[in-house]
C-alpha cells in the first residue's frame, strides 16, 4: 500500500501490526470526537460493520470520552433482524456499545419495515434528527470497489450517489441480503473519514482502484480518494 501513488492530502498509516493499528485508530477516532465534542452539544460517529473494525471497536470502546454525548450510526446495513449474523448492528452493539462506550446513543439503520424501500421516508426522519454532518466516518473497502453499501453496477448506485435524503435502498448484484446505505453527499461531507483496511488484497484493490479516480461508479470508493482521507492499513 505505501508504494502506491495517492492523490496529494491523503494519509497513510500502515503496520504488520493489526492489533497495534486498531489501537491507533481508536486513539486517533477518540481525539476527533473529544474535538468535535468542544465545538456542539453530541458528536456523530459512523462506522462499517464486518470482521476488519472488530479489534477497532473494542479498542474504541474502552476510550475515556464523553460518551452519553455521542451518537452512532452505520454507514449501512444489511436488511437482517439483529439475531441475525449478517447484522452490523448486532456487531456494534456488541463490540463497541459497550464498556465506557455502553452510555452512547446508538441509532440502527434497520427499521421495522419488512424491505429497505419502505424504510427510506422514516428513517430518513429519524437521521434528520442527528447533528450533522458527520464528525468520524468509518468506511471499509470490498475487492470490488464498493464501500458502505454503494455497490458498482446496482440499480440503484445513481440514486445513492446524488440523493438529498439521508440514506438510501440497494439491492447489489453479487452480495446477500437488500441493504440501506448513508447517502453518498452525506458521507463525503464528514469533518474526518478514514478507510480501515486490512490484508494484501487490499492492496491490490487499491491500485486498481487509483487506475481511474475519476470513474466512480466503476468503483464508488474512488469517490472518497480525496484530499483529507485518512487511510489505515494493515498487511
Amino acid at each position: 500500500m505505501y508504494e502506491l501513488d495517492f492523490p496529494q492530502g491523503v494519509r497513510l498509516k500502515t503496520t504488520n501490526d493489526r492489533q497495534l493499528l486498531a489501537e491507533e485508530l481508536a486513539e486517533t477516532v477518540a481525539g476527533w470526537l473529544s474535538e468535535a465534542l468542544t465545538k456542539k452539544e453530541r458528536a456523530l460517529l459512523v462506522v462499517s460493520g464486518g470482521r476488519t473494525p472488530v479489534a477497532f471497536f473494542e479498542a474504541l470502546s474502552r476510550q475515556n470520552l464523553v460518551w452519553n454525548r455521542v451518537d452512532v450510526t452505520l454507514a449501512d446495513e444489511r436488511w437482517v433482524d439483529e439475531d441475525d449474523a449478517a447484522s452490523n448492528a448486532a456487531l456494534v452493539r456488541k463490540h463497541l456499545v459497550a464498556n465506557s462506550a455502553s452510555e452512547a446513543r446508538f441509532i440502527p439503520l434497520k427499521t421495522a419495515e419488512p424491505d429497505p424501500e419502505s424504510a427510506v421516508g422514516s428513517l430518513d426522519s429519524t437521521l434528520q434528527s442527528l447533528e450533522w454532518p458527520i464528525d468520524v466516518l468509518i468506511l471499509g473497502m470490498g475487492n470490488d470497489g464498493h464501500t458502505a453499501s454503494l455497490f458498482p453496477g446496482t440499480e440503484g448506485l445513481a440514486n445513492a450517489m446524488t440523493s438529498t435524503s439521508k440514506c438510501a435502498a440497494l439491492t447489489p448484484l453479487d452480495a446477500p441480503h437488500d441493504r440501506m446505505t448513508l447517502t453518498y453527499p452525506v458521507l463525503v461531507n464528514a469533518v474526518h473519514t478514514v478507510l480501515h483496511v486490512t490484508g494484501d488484497d487490499k492492496s491490490a484493490t487499491m491500485a486498481k482502484v487509483l487506475e481511474g479516480l475519476e470513474d466512480v461508479n466503476e468503483m464508488p470508493v474512488r469517490g472518497f480518494i480525496r484530499e483529507g482521507l485518512n487511510i489505515f492499513w494493515s498487511s
